[in-house]
């Protein structure tokens, strides 16, 4: 059987980032405080689920990587924090885009960093999921039926 390995805990930038957006969400609510660019672009039920979003995909993503169940289990609540980080991350980078234009053209490509680095560790996660599979078939019994009972050699 081949070596699975979750590589969640190895991805420094990722958990610093999980653990920072729950932090920036409830500073945005708590202070009702929000970047210029969000105001002005997102209507007032988009900048709630935007706030609120950055909370969720924080805690959500903390709590796969920190997953103590199966790995299975762990890489999908991971990846769906990660899917979920992206598209809140690209949400900020259109906004941000365009209300500063080209004077937030340093602050939208480090956004959009964080976007294409969401999306890249989602790839990796889906890797990760697809070898889990593969590895968990190997080891199943082989000539087991699909209910379970071993075929005899004799026919009828």
């Amino acid at each position: 059987m081949p070596h699975i390995r979750n590589r969640s805990t190895q991805q420094p930038f990722e958990i610093a980032i999980l653990a920072t957006a729950p932090v920036c969400g409830i500073l945005l609510i708590v202070l009702d405080v929000r970047p210029q660019s969000v105001e002005m672009a997102m209507p007032g039920p988009i900048q709630a689920g935007w706030e609120s979003g950055l909370i969720v995909v924080g805690v959500t993503g903390l709590l796969g990587v920190l997953w103590p169940g199966r790995l299975s289990t762990a890489l999908g609540i991971e990846l769906a924090s990660v899917l979920m980080l992206g598209t809140i991350t690209g949400m900020y980078a259109v906004a941000l885009s365009v209300v500063a234009g080209r004077q937030g053209i340093a602050a939208t490509s480090f956004i959009v960093a964080v976007a294409i680095g969401s999306g890249w560790r989602a790839g990796q996660i889906l890797l990760d999921l697809r070898r889990l599979t593969r590895a968990i078939r190997s080891t199943e019994p082989v000539g087991l039926a699909a209910g379970g009972t071993v075929p005899t050699g004799g026919g009828t």
